[in-house]
């Protein structure tokens, strides 16, 4: 029991892990273009690399899992995110004609990290003995989620304090998380997961039309929660003109404190997924749309951060159904359903900043921003949020035909 104690310590830090290069970079948009001068386009861009990375290793698994010693694999995983924090530090030494190529090839690393982490993590959770697997699921999500929190105050506390300017010593403190997971996993036993014995059988098994459905369903839900993520910050400072620091302490960390909430509150009384998923959706849209639509900065912040409870079982739900409805798929359920959650995490983000930098643009738009009062860059980056609404009003209707059918499974 002591060494499922440990393994969990480990897999807990390398969530945490997960956290932190899922977002020290959106904390750092506006740190980069200040810097830089870098565009929301090739900003939005290092969010599309970091979730490509982790869509590749994703796919790898989901055909290839049974070609890796995956305790090995565990255990190497947070060593790879040491590194990837490293170059992503030195990129302005290393990198001085060309900044963001640095900070490029260290997002691929550590986010190569991410991906074994989201492919690994949770299988390695569920195979550990317990009462009620899927609560232990919602609370490994969780500390994602407050890791996010620590991450965002301990990242807005340390910019204020020291400027800037000292952005890479907050990447280079940030390592130190991943490392002292290397030190817990590398005295943990992880024990053997289910694989398919050969890439035929991965096939055979994605043409069960059903696992499409989670698959669009965790797509839906991982745009409708890393946009807000994402985006929060720069939209709230730039958009509603709240300050950087309330910003990211009372927008972007009351975001990621109410989905630790959700996925704590699931984890303690949760019982039907597939509800949770519905009721997820449709409230999320309508956070989206005041967060958009309102003229003052305080309702606005309010929405962003109500976004939080509201997607928190997104993700998570979407991997609980999937793994209840498909329990031989083994690691090969968990990659893919990562594959989803890390594609709608890469076009959603993405489409948002391609969307205002175009609108940014339009004449019609800058008139129509004079006429509400507002810049052009504001009424772009308001517009692009519309468009991130587009993804959990689409969920809705998702997670109806999955609650549909699970309610068929259940009769």
């Amino acid at each position: 029991m002591q060494s499922y104690k440990r393994l969990k310590a480990a897999c807990y830090t390398a969530n945490i892990t997960m956290s932190i290069v899922g977002n020290i970079s959106p904390i750092l948009f506006l740190t980069f273009r200040t810097l830089y001068g870098t565009s929301y386009s090739l900003l939005g861009l290092l969010v599309l690399v970091n979730f490509f990375t982790q869509l590749c290793v994703d796919f790898i698994f989901s055909f290839f899992s049974h070609k890796f010693n995956i305790p090995a694999v565990v255990k190497t995983m947070p060593v790879v995110a040491v590194v990837g924090l490293g170059l992503y530090a030195l990129a302005p030494v290393l990198f001085s004609n060309s900044v963001y190529l640095g900070l490029v090839i260290g997002t691929i690393i550590f986010s190569a990290a991410s991906g074994l982490g989201e492919v690994l993590i949770s299988p390695v959770i569920a195979a550990i003995p317990a009462e009620n697997p899927d609560k232990e699921m919602s609370k490994l999500h969780a500390v994602y989620a407050w890791g996010v929190v620590g991450f965002v105050v301990v990242a807005t506390v340390f910019l204020l304090a020291l400027g800037a300017q000292s952005w890479q010593w907050l990447a280079v403190l940030c390592a130190l998380v991943p490392l002292v997971s290397a030190i817990l996993y590398a005295g943990a036993e992880v024990p053997k997961m289910q694989t398919p014995e050969k890439t035929a059988g991965a096939v055979k098994f994605l043409k069960d039309k059903g696992v499409w459905l989670c698959f669009a369903g965790i797509f839906l839900g991982g745009a409708s929660e890393l946009i807000m993520a994402q985006w929060a910050s720069g939209y709230l400072e730039q958009a509603l003109g709240v300050p950087k620091v309330w910003g990211d302490i009372f927008g972007v960390a009351l975001f990621a404190a109410a989905l630790g909430m959700g996925r704590t509150l699931y984890a303690k009384i949760g019982k039907n997924a597939p509800r949770a998923l519905l009721m997820g959706a449709i409230g999320a849209t309508a956070c989206y749309l005041i967060a958009a639509l309102s003229p003052f900065a305080i309702v606005g912040l309010i929405g962003c951060a109500c976004t939080g409870f509201c997607v928190s079982m997104l993700w998570p739900g979407s991997l609980i159904v999937a793994s209840d409805k498909y329990p031989q798929g083994g690691v090969l359920i968990y990659a893919l359903m990562a594959a989803g959650g890390d594609m709608g995490a890469s076009v959603g983000p993405q489409l948002v900043g391609v969307v205002t930098d175009v609108a940014m643009t339009k004449p019609s738009v800058g008139s129509l921003a004079v006429k509400l009062g507002l810049t052009a860059e504001q009424l772009g980056m308001k517009i692009g949020m519309l468009v991130g609404a587009l993804f959990p009003l689409v969920a809705i209707f998702v997670y109806l035909r999955l609650k549909k059918k699970n309610e068929k499974i259940d009769g």
